[in-house]
């Protein structure tokens, strides 16, 4: 029998776990998507999730965990992003998170409006720690939503 160390096992204990090869590439290659998919860049973290989950219900915590911090750290880059810009400029959602904060950042995962609030929310120097906190809760909401018409 083979063994090999996984990051996050199904019973949160440290340790060796049996595994397949596809098992030691599913959670960094989720991880990878989910990153992207909340950058500038197109991507569907969702489906991922939807197949990880799928082939491994038994991965359904560390999943979400690890879509939601790959997904929040996405969202990140592009607050970092925002506080590059010059402030002679303005920023699309600059008017949303102006009025509503660090809480509209729930909505970070939005496609389309999630990238411009984020970038916004950089640019107008929010809370970093308070930003990250919407942004991951709003993430794991959506995602939580998706692990569960998986399994």
């Amino acid at each position: 029998m083979r063994t090999c160390l996984l990051l996050a096992v199904p019973d949160f204990k440290p340790g060796m776990q049996e595994c397949g090869m596809d098992d030691v590439f599913t959670l960094p290659a989720l991880f990878i998507s989910s990153f992207l998919a909340a950058t500038l860049l197109p991507g569907g973290s969702e489906v991922v999730l939807f197949g990880v989950l799928k082939m491994g219900p038994h991965l359904y915590w560390p999943a979400l965990a690890v879509a939601t911090v790959g997904n929040t750290l996405g969202g990140l880059s592009s607050y970092a992003i925002g506080r590059l810009i010059p402030r002679r400029d303005t920023v699309k959602g600059q008017r949303w998170v102006q009025e509503y904060g660090s809480p509209v950042l729930l909505l970070s995962w939005v496609p389309i409006i999630g990238d411009p609030l984020c970038v916004a929310a950089g640019w107008l120097r929010l809370n970093p720690w308070l930003a990250a906190l919407f942004m991951a809760l709003g993430k794991f909401a959506r995602y939580v939503v998706i692990a569960n018409v998986a399994t």
